[in-house]
């Protein structure tokens, strides 16, 4: 049958398959769903940050028109904590009891029959707070530490020796602050009871966890419960978790009897979907003169909520960057009174890698090296930490492309060498990766009468073009045009599929789809199996190849015939068949697994008398595996490079110390980048497919944004001789 080889790396282009339904407003997301009898909720949130409620008076908003119920700790049943999943603990269930653990956390749902009645209501909810101090900053002496809960620390070799051997060492400290998912359409939950059923259309990123969380909370079957999730509006992180609006749009829904909506406000999105946390990372490095990384000694300090147990190790990825004999990365959080963070794109990696990049990039300078020569000598050909080979890794080619595409040979070593009239001209890279990150999936693969096709799986498509390479997938494994193909996902009722998140998914669900497909030519053979009338009597799945919706022996098209011509011929309407893939493991492989690897290369501008910054060029070089679709696959490297350069440059969730109130939280206050911030950009993948796995693939989701704050970083480094250490890049910190 059709296999995946080594030609082909690169998949054809093809435009988005959803594309029609979206621009013609046909694509339907949570928030275009309404049922008949359907009424309406709004939280109230919290006006501080600790203590708790004395008294809360709903009377106002129960007698306000239209408000059906008005929901607070003292009027709800309790629920319970949803389950441990694969990307930690669920967030702590709402109206538990009368404690305040951060503003803004929801302490009562009104239900009405509009939604301006509700928001109307949710005004009226008077409460009396007894206060406490908040907890609110990294360095307070009261915040409680939580050591590496998921024990992701790593020792190797001995550091002390090995910076007592070094001729250089460069010690700093780098701080990232909070950044906030921001998804243009707002997180919406549509919750309708019919007995123990309960159908949900949410705007997540995972469906199944979804379905599995509510079971646990409302102690129903799972069987009972439907999650929908066709088309969601963005999400860079913010639907993985279960979030407590999630819960309390089905409590609501249970205790009115009726489908109950709720969108957040964008204020609520900043304190109830996750945010990146914020981190102070204290970073050494020791080398030879020649250029040898001797020692790497990364501490990571991150906040996280007081009863919450997310976790971003940002310092871990130090461990396996670079081929150094001695290393230590350590990581700790400081539990404060703020929201639950939650994974935004590039988790841990986006922070720890600028600490990392910058520092690395120092230590070149200091022995008198070209970065991207330091980065080369240093390059790890096998994996630091377990010595095993990598599964793939095209790093160096990345490198070496990439600096030739960039031009990276103009560069004249000397800060502020270069100029063009009033701007000094920088130029500045940084290593990247992102660790590899699978886990089970499934799919299903029928082919009908008619001789089209349908593949179903229950992931989601956030934008990364999951509905078009799956189908490209599917066509190609099974012979047929594109548009012979269906692929519906988002659906918890469908085979299970993990989170689109984690840069998993591509991966997870392509060897489900291609093992499906397998599975399919080999029910098809099995039905003629036995027939004399057929050219494919007794032939193997090895024996044949799918062209053109027809199986035919290998060499030989003449003895074949057609899906439709089978199905025909054995009275069948049609044929499935289900896929799942496992995660490889490393010791059955004897390969280390290997992530995405990449090297960004960016041109900066600096006016030194007004502080101005200018990324004027962007080239990203990618090791991405087999790339199943290189239109998708680069808007998914340009769009981590916006956000990377929206990391760097402007994004900065601001918590006012007095009150612990979110001071930023609209899109008028929240820096992000508009088209003019947005520079010229290119993208090149490099390498081949993964050995790991059938199909080859590896994630470029989220290492489009990884590097981008410290290659900029080092360019302006490169333009002023000035070394920023704390994001974002401000006019301050560049007035020279």
């Amino acid at each position: 049958m059709t296999t995946l080889g080594t030609a082909g790396i690169v998949g054809a282009g093809i435009d988005r398959v959803d594309a029609p339904l979206k621009v013609t407003g046909a694509a339907h997301y949570p928030n275009d769903f309404s049922l008949p009898g359907m009424v309406h909720a709004a939280l109230v949130g919290s006006t501080v940050a600790a203590g708790r409620i004395r008294d809360i008076d709903v009377s106002r908003a129960e007698a306000a028109p239209g408000v059906l119920a008005v929901i607070t700790h003292l009027t709800a049943p309790e629920l319970a904590r949803g389950p441990l999943t694969l990307l930690g603990g669920s967030p702590p269930a709402p109206l538990r009891d009368d404690r305040i653990l951060h503003h803004g956390q929801h302490i009562a749902v009104v239900v009405a029959e509009s939604a301006e009645q509700a928001r109307h209501a949710a005004r009226l909810v008077h409460v009396d707070y007894e206060t406490t101090e908040a907890v609110l900053d990294l360095d307070d002496p009261r915040a409680e530490i939580v050591d590496d809960p998921w024990g992701l620390d790593t020792r190797k070799g001995d550091v002390a020796a090995g910076f007592a051997r070094a001729d250089v060492v460069v010690e700093d400290t780098y701080t990232t602050p909070d950044n906030t998912n921001n998804p243009l359409g707002l997180m919406t939950t549509l919750a309708s009871w019919q007995g123990d059923a309960l159908t949900v259309h949410d705007s997540t990123q995972w469906p199944h966890n979804v379905r599995t969380t509510l079971a646990v909370v409302f102690k129903v079957p799972e069987s009972g419960i439907r999650v929908l999730a066709p088309f969601v509006g963005g999400g860079f992180g913010a639907g993985l978790r279960v979030w407590p609006h999630v819960i309390l749009t089905v409590l609501a829904a249970r205790q009115v009897g009726r489908p109950v909506k709720l969108v957040l406000t964008r204020p609520q999105m900043f304190t109830s979907v996750g945010h990146r946390p914020n981190s102070v990372q204290r970073i050494r490095i020791g080398a030879t003169r020649d250029g040898d990384l001797l020692a790497v000694e990364h501490h990571g300090l991150s906040s996280v909520a007081m009863e919450d147990d997310d976790y971003e190790p940002v310092s871990f990825g130090s461990a396996v960057a670079y081929a150094c004999p001695h290393v230590l990365t350590e990581d700790k959080q400081a539990r404060l009174n703020i929201p639950c963070p939650g994974s935004m794109r590039a988790p841990a990696e986006g922070q720890g890698n600028f600490a990392l990049e910058s520092a690395i990039d120092d230590v070149a300078h200091a022995v008198g090296m070209d970065p991207v020569e330091f980065r080369l000598r240093n390059l790890a050909h096998e994996h630091p930490l377990s010595g095993l080979p990598w599964s793939s890794n095209a790093l160096r080619e990345c490198y070496l492309r990439g600096a030739e595409r960039f031009g990276w040979s103009r560069r004249t070593p000397e800060p502020g060498s270069m100029r063009d009239g009033r701007w000094l001209v920088g130029y500045g890279l940084a290593g990247v990766s992102y660790p590899f990150y699978q886990v089970p999936c499934q799919a299903r693969v029928s082919v009908r009468r008619d001789g089209s096709a349908h593949v179903r799986s229950a992931a989601v498509d956030i934008g990364t073009g999951t509905y078009t390479v799956m189908t490209q997938l599917a066509a190609g494994l099974l012979g047929l045009e594109v548009d012979r193909v269906r692929f519906d996902l988002g659906d918890s009722d469908m085979p299970y599929a993990p989170q689109a998140g984690g840069s998993g998914l591509t991966g997870a669900l392509a060897n489900a789809v291609h093992t499906a497909c397998r599975r399919l030519v080999r029910e098809f053979l099995d039905v003629v199996a036995d027939d004399p009338a057929s050219p494919l009597r007794w032939a193997a799945p090895g024996d044949v190849t799918v062209t053109g919706g027809r199986l035919h022996r290998t060499g030989d098209t003449a003895r074949g015939e057609s899906f439709v011509d089978i199905l025909a011929r054995h009275g069948l309407e049609e044929l499935s068949a289900d896929g799942r893939s496992t995660p490889p493991r490393s010791e059955d492989l004897g390969m280390a697994l290997a992530g995405a690897f990449g090297a960004k290369f960016v041109e900066v501008r600096v006016d030194p008398a007004l502080g101005l910054l200018r990324v004027a060029r962007v080239v990203s070089a990618i090791d991405g595996g087999r790339i199943l679709n290189e239109k998708t696959a680069t808007s998914q490297i340009i769009g981590g490079t916006v956000g990377g350069i929206s990391q760097a440059l402007f994004e900065e969730t601001l918590t006012d110390r007095g009150t612990g109130r979110i001071a930023n939280a609209t899109f008028g206050d929240y820096l992000m980048p508009v088209n003019a911030d947005v520079p010229d950009m290119e993208v090149l993948f490099v390498g081949g497919p993964d050995r790991a796995t059938a199909v080859g693939t590896k994630g470029v989701g989220e290492i489009g944004l990884v590097g981008l704050a410290a290659a900029i970083g080092n360019a302006v480094r490169h333009a002023t001789g000035r070394r920023l250490r704390s994001l974002p890049f401000t006019i301050d910190q560049l007035m020279l």
